[in-house]
């Protein structure tokens, strides 16, 4: 095995259609006009010397190293930043230009220090390379005089010396190793788009500076790892190279935190992690990363995880370490056992978001042909089930309808109920680049999130609705588009069927929507509303983009189907630049969906009571299906708490965290005698688990996952699973535990069973992956190389389809005693329940979860930064510190989930989407006062934990 090669053109790639050719050394090649005579060279194989290019950021010119000769012209222009021309006669190799070359080479290296064998970057440093590269073998200015290298000079303090910068906990910055190139600058300011980064001081004491002379950790840096990536010496370097050295050999993977599913080159030494480099090829993340992809995978080998199986009689005993053998034998023992005494529905299953498309099938296979029942469920439905429903309902297909480059041909976007900076990082950063390139942003969010104003972006409308009003805002909307004629008639007539659009325009059009009718319960002024619609319709490419803050409300579906109305209005569909895309929350959203998660439906979102559907599965299960719809995760709680469900196995799941109203999972978790959890931690749901399977890390597996954007992408083990197995080994040994002749051997051969009975996934396989990269379904005889750009020439369901979105106020309200609403979202340090996260230096950000409240309100309830406060709803309360910011309105707060002794969701109430059952997260009625200490649930809870996690023949940890 060896390192996975990448060239570096340089200079990015010209998108051009017209074709230049040139001569370059002798050799005529031919490249898009507006390419970079070093990017020409580059491809024909001719490696100009360079430093401060590479091709993640746009020429710049300042390193004087890439000069070149070329005939007719007079001087020695910079290759980098000197595009081509037809008839061009270039020279990349004089004796003019080695001697400058060597010249230019001499100043670098007399102010850097010549540490090379001790240093952290030998073997992978640019500086080197170009020195041996322009023949250097001496350097004639010596190493004496002012300088950046030593910390006293002639024997005094060198003013212009600083020490290294340690302050961020994955990577040191070294200033005595800089030589002022401006790559990592760039990056910042081109690739991730946050401006962190300057140089401050003119000529010799030019240097690098997080923001106005700060440590990186108190900048405005994210940690997204770009800038180290650029760096071509040691001064920006991660402290996992400096601790463990240079990597040997990498494999390409895919991330196994939200559902951009950026593509990483994991590079090792044996069996070790050295480092995650984002890989260029990747075409969700086109090489760039969040902190959290980039380095915060140090969970992988954490301390808390479990690697031995364990059982318990009752959730009250300690846990005593089995064999798998034994676990195995249990599982299917109780399982067999409550099924004969309760019935066979008695038993069901939840398949993890986080867990490859494969293990995700042998689930749902697992409880569909194994337990006989369709009580299979996932937590995708409690964030994105409204997005299959409603897109289902309108386009016919349920999932987004464009790849992530499309966003680059954007002209106005809509962001409704998603924060991207925080929830989808890489994503949003592309998002900015396009932005800062003009494109216009409109914002629909309770909050101020950092779209709506950073750094050279600055939204055209922020529409700050009240939570819950999401329907009403968007057919308002619709209503200005439609009652002043903006809509696209050519496409609705061709694409659409015109007499349901007149049915929903006479709908729409209707006074009691305009947004001077809603501005009273909405909270958006009218004319900022009118001014958002307008710029929509004639904007050029519209494209929306929506999360949880769409999803996670008894109207999720509604809103969603509002969104697709407004697409399809407009003409905003079929076409790169367009869509309606979903950002999926978790790696593998998408694809758990895909696998048949859902208690109505089948892989492929076929449903459970068609005949013909269920005979494809029948005939190669050798069982015969129930046709009847079984139980959803509320369904199975309520179930249990009434006596009649039993048994539960729980693949990488948290769901005493993540769902709502935690009092009521608590109970129907506890009314259990068998709880199968299978993940890498004790998490919150194993506190009442009977059996725990040990997990397996994304770095230990082979498969797949499924992003937002529909892209299947590789998942290759690159370690050992240290606890053994793979997660799609375990359950499969647990299905012949339970009787059923299985018998895989490896991933692909269960991604070939996928292949062979869903239609969307019927060419996918690992050899097609293996050539291609990735693909997006529908991948089949009619899209053999995926599907990009959804419904180009037509709908999948033939004709779009306009519905009715009635606005239906939500059950639960403000009032005297809960007057404030809460909405939940979360932080970029921080993944989901932050199993993984927490346990890695990203706490270094966001130890806590913390209540953001409006200075207004903290005001009235003698709050202020930092005091302690309780925040209560009609389900429950719990404690934590108020943050007071203007980001929220008043009468709204806000706070995050990621950290278990907030128990966030302890407040959260059981209503949910009409349609899908999907929880309403983000409307909760609540009461803020101040707190002398953490709530009854909290002490319960935090005791429960405690005695949960004893393990038999294993010391607690002294207090």
């Amino acid at each position: 095995m060896s390192l996975v090669p990448e060239i570096d053109y340089g200079t990015p790639a010209s998108r051009a259609e017209k074709m230049v050719t040139l001569t370059i050394d002798g050799n005529e090649i031919t490249v898009p006009e507006g390419t970079s005579i070093m990017r020409a060279s580059m491809e024909a194989g001719i490696q100009v010397p360079k430093l401060c290019a590479t091709d993640m950021v746009d020429a710049f010119g300042s390193c004087r190293l890439c000069l070149v000769e070329i005939e007719g012209r007079n001087g020695t222009p910079a290759s980098c930043t000197t595009p081509v021309a037809p008839g061009l006669v270039v020279h990349t190799q004089t004796s003019r230009l080695k001697t400058i070359r060597k010249g230019v080479m001499e100043l670098y290296i007399s102010d850097h220090p010549l540490d090379c064998l001790t240093c952290a970057a030998n073997g992978d440093c640019e500086l080197q390379d170009m020195a041996g590269a322009v023949g250097l073998r001496d350097v004639r200015y010596g190493y004496e005089g002012d300088n950046h290298v030593k910390v006293r000079s002639n024997g005094e303090t060198n003013a212009r010396w600083m020490p290294k910068d340690e302050s961020n906990p994955y990577f040191t910055y070294d200033p005595s190793k800089c030589i002022v190139c401006s790559r990592c600058v760039r990056a910042c300011e081109e690739v991730q788009g946050t401006f962190a980064l300057t140089i401050e001081g003119r000529g010799f004491d030019s240097r690098v500076s997080p923001g106005m002379h700060e440590h990186f950790i108190d900048s405005e840096c994210v940690s997204c790892g770009a800038c180290v990536q650029a760096c071509p010496t040691a001064t920006l370097t991660e402290k996992s190279v400096i601790a463990i050295g240079q990597p040997e050999h990498s494999l390409v993977t895919t991330c196994a935190y939200c559902g951009v599913g950026c593509s990483f080159k994991a590079e090792m030494r044996g069996e070790e992690l050295v480092r995650m480099v984002p890989w260029k090829d990747g075409q969700a993340n086109r090489g760039h990363s969040c902190v959290k992809g980039r380095f915060a995978y140090g969970y992988s080998t954490h301390r808390d995880r479990i690697l031995n199986p364990m059982v318990r009689e009752k959730i009250s005993d300690p846990w005593r370490e089995v064999t798998w053998e034994e676990a195995y034998a249990h599982v299917a023992a109780e399982f067999r056992r409550i099924q004969y005494q309760y019935g066979r529905d008695s038993i069901g299953g939840i398949t993890s978001s986080r867990c490859t498309n494969e293990e995700t099938y042998l689930v749902q296979k697992l409880i569909r042909a194994g337990f006989g029942n369709n009580n299979v469920d996932t937590c995708a439905r409690v964030c994105h089930s409204p997005t299959g429903y409603g897109l289902g309902q309108a386009f016919g297909t349920s999932a987004g309808t464009q790849n992530f480059d499309s966003v680059e041909h954007t002209d106005v976007v809509i962001v409704i109920g998603a924060n991207p900076t925080d929830g989808h990082p890489v994503f949003a950063s592309r998002l900015k680049k396009r932005l800062r390139q003009g494109a216009k942003l409109i914002v629909i969010d309770p909050r101020r999130t950092e779209l709506v104003s950073s750094p050279h972006i600055k939204a055209s409308h922020h529409l700050p609705l009240k939570p819950g009003t999401n329907v009403a805002v968007v057919t308002a909307l619709a209503h200005v588009i439609v009652t002043e004629g903006l809509y696209d008639e050519k496409f609705i007539r061709e694409r659409c069927d015109w007499s349901e659009f007149e049915d929903w325009a006479s709908f729409v059009a209707e006074p009691r929507h305009s947004p001077e009718a809603i501005e009273p319960f909405s909270g958006v002024p009218a004319e900022e509303l009118r001014g958002a619609a307008r710029l929509f319709a004639t904007g050029g490419n519209g494209s929306i983009y929506y999360g949880l803050g769409v999803t996670e409300h008894s109207q999720g579906s509604t809103t969603v189907m509002a969104i697709a109305n407004l697409a399809m209005a407009t003409g905003n569909i079929g076409r790169p630049g367009v869509g309606v895309n979903p950002l999926r929350g978790q790696n593998n959203v998408q694809g758990s969906c895909d696998m048949g998660s859902f208690p109505h439906e089948l892989p492929g979102y076929r449903h459970i009571s068609d005949d013909a559907t269920r005979d494809i599965f029948e005939k190669l299960w050798g069982v015969k299906l129930n046709n009847e719809p079984g139980l959803r995760i509320p369904n199975m709680l309520d179930a249990a708490v009434e006596g009649t469900f039993k048994g539960i196995y729980i693949q990488g799941e948290d769901i005493l965290q993540s769902d709502p109203d935690t009092k009521h999972v608590s109970a129907g978790l506890a009314a259990m005698e068998c709880v199968v959890v299978q993940d890498l931690f004790l998490n919150e749901t194993a506190n009442y688990a009977h059996v725990f399977l040990p997990g397996s890390t994304f770095l230990e597996k082979d498969g797949t996952f499924t992003n937002a954007e529909r892209r299947i992408n590789r998942v290759r083990r690159v370690m050992t699973p240290k606890n053994g197995y793979a997660d799609w080994e375990v359950t499969q040994n647990l299905a012949q535990a339970m009787g059923l002749n299985w018998n895989y051997t490896h991933p692909s051969e269960i991604m070939d069973e996928i292949a062979a009975t869903t239609p969307s996934f019927a060419l996918v396989s690992y050899d097609y992956l293996e050539k291609v990269g990735s693909v997006q379904w529908p991948c089949n005889e009619k899209n053999p190389q995926g599907s990009p750009i959804m419904h180009i020439n037509g709908f999948v369901r033939g004709k779009g389809k306009f519905i009715r979105t009635e606005y239906v106020a939500t059950d639960e309200k403000t009032g005297p005693r809960f007057p404030l609403l809460l909405t939940t979202g979360r932080i970029l340090s921080q993944y989901n329940v932050g199993a993984q996260t927490r346990r890695t230096e990203n706490v270094v950000w966001h130890e806590e979860d913390r209540l953001e409240i409006h200075p207004h309100d903290a005001e009235n309830r003698g709050i202020r930064d930092g005091d302690w406060v309780r925040l209560a709803s009609r389900a429950g309360e719990t404690t934590l510190r108020a943050l007071v910011t203007d980001r929220v309105a008043p009468g709204v707060v806000y706070t995050t989930f990621h950290h278990p002794t907030t128990q966030a969701n302890v407040i959260t109430t059981d209503f949910s989407d009409w349609a899908t059952n999907c929880p309403e997260y983000k409307v909760t009625a609540v009461q803020i006062s101040p707190s002398n200490g953490p709530s009854d649930w909290q002490i319960e809870y935090d005791e429960l934990a405690r005695q949960s996690r004893r393990i038999s023949g294993k010391l607690e940890a002294a207090e």
